[in-house]
């Protein structure tokens, strides 16, 4: 008797986006041998492939000049963005020409795995993909930190957890509302049973109904046999929808008919059916915004909003940042005194999931070592940081006051920084029209980019 031969292993998927056919046709061919090769060349294209993938690929290389805007990279990082809507443990290397530091900074704070610059080497692309693959997905079990917000939030999901209503779960990306919606079901009556996640927005519009619902054999091009959806295998259990704000329109309808009277229709047949599952629904987006905006129903939202409960973002939980730091990097190296200051004044626009992506970076690079704060800060997004502040003398009193060490010229610089970076993107590069913004002259502009 012949021993069988052992199956060789699948490739795993690699998507490419990028609008020149020239890198993804070399990076296709480079990689090919190594990695199932997904290429798209727009941020719509790529949405649309990885909806149509029963699984989203575990690596991506991603250009930041996509059209329509090709010479400014804001196209790229809303892609990030989408990505990781999609699929969060996804690893993200930013393959850009646009390689300052800056764009690099704020990629890895929208959640990128690392930025390579134009033009890369295939070799050395190869080997820091094979090392992003090694690199385990190490989220947090359940809430690290003993912050009084983390606290609040904790005591919320206990009040909330055996009663059988929605409830909605608010928060930034990368936040962990997704930890809140499995605590909300461990802590319910319904523990011992099923628990279903959607992400709604990693499924084409097409594709929602049958998958919440199911379908019979015949439903449709494809239908070839009867199937069940997600409503109906949870059961009695629990379904947690993520990205409910991008649910369409009509979707939304059919959800707040199960949510009103239980009842729902698998797709092409009459027979009603009951759903007896808890929805527990999840957002980054301002649903009440996009309710005035006519982008969501009124109705539904009051429906899943029955309980809700917000996640606070990484910067509002002060020495949960330490907690987080001490559970991601398992002794694998210190911060100086200087580079713990500077950790704890750091917002982490990304919250939890820039965090521990900024430990596996900085565990790789400085092993065993003591890190200063110059090996610290190119792993931080100065430029996020003074995003969305509503008042300069707030922020100040509020570093201030907690009297760890402060570098004025440092935090004056990343004004600027943020500032100018923000002028070249409203002109398109443009440094003319970006010196007029400014209230300097081009001399001035080209100096302090020099710098």
């Amino acid at each position: 008797m012949s021993t069988p031969l052992p199956q060789p292993k699948a490739k795993p998927a690699l998507l490419i986006v990028d609008d020149d056919p020239l890198i993804t046709d070399t990076l296709a061919f480079a990689l090919g041998a190594d990695y199932t090769v997904y290429a798209c060349e727009s941020r719509p294209h790529a949405i649309e492939l990885l909806r149509q993938l029963e699984e989203p690929p575990p690596l991506a290389l991603v250009d930041l000049g996509l059209p329509p805007a090709p010479h400014a990279p804001d196209e790229g990082f809303r892609l990030i963005g989408d990505l990781l809507a999609h699929s969060p443990r996804m690893k993200i290397f930013v393959l850009s020409g646009q390689n300052d530091a800056a764009n690099a900074r704020h990629a890895r704070a929208l959640g990128a795995w690392e930025f390579v610059a134009k033009p890369a080497d295939p070799a050395s692309l190869a080997r820091a993909l094979a090392r992003g693959l090694e690199v385990p997905a190490a989220d947090p079990d359940d809430f690290v930190g003993a912050s009084p917000a983390l606290a609040k939030l904790k005591n919320q999901i206990a009040q909330f957890a055996a009663a059988p209503y929605p409830v909605l779960i608010e928060g930034e990306s990368g936040s962990g509302k997704e930890l809140v919606a499995t605590r909300l079901h461990r802590l319910s009556p319904r523990a011992g049973r099923p628990y279903f996640s959607l992400n709604c927005a990693a499924i084409s519009p097409q594709l929602v109904e049958p998958t919440l619902f199911g379908y019979v054999k015949g439903a449709f091009t494809g239908a070839q046999a009867n199937k069940s959806g997600f409503f109906e295998d949870a059961a009695d259990g629990t379904l947690f929808l993520d990205e409910i704000g991008e649910l369409p329109l009509d979707m939304q309808a059919k959800l707040l008919r199960v949510l009103e009277n239980g009842e729902y229709q698998r797709v092409g047949e009459t027979q009603r059916r009951t759903a007896r599952c808890r929805v527990i629904a999840a957002t980054n987006r301002d649903l009440r915004r996009a309710v005035r905006e006519g982008a969501f129903r009124a109705d539904l939202y009051h429906r899943l909003s029955v309980f809700t409960l917000s996640v606070p973002p990484l910067r509002e939980l002060d020495q949960d940042k330490l907690a987080l730091l001490d559970h991601f990097r398992k002794n694998a190296f210190e911060l100086d005194e200087r580079a713990m200051a500077r950790w704890m004044r750091y917002d982490f626009p990304g919250n939890v999931r820039e965090l521990r992506n900024i430990v596996i970076r900085l565990a790789a690079k400085y092993p065993g070592q003591r890190i200063s704060v110059a090996e610290l800060e190119p792993e931080l997004d100065a430029q996020s940081e003074v995003q969305d502040k509503t008042s300069l003398v707030d922020e100040a009193l509020r570093q201030l006051e907690r009297g760890a060490p402060f570098d004025l010229d440092q935090t004056l610089k990343a004004w600027e920084r943020g500032y100018i970076e923000a002028a070249l993107r409203l002109t398109r590069g443009n440094v003319t029209q970006a010196a007029k913004l400014l209230g300097i002259n081009r001399t001035t502009l080209y100096s302090r980019l020099e710098k």
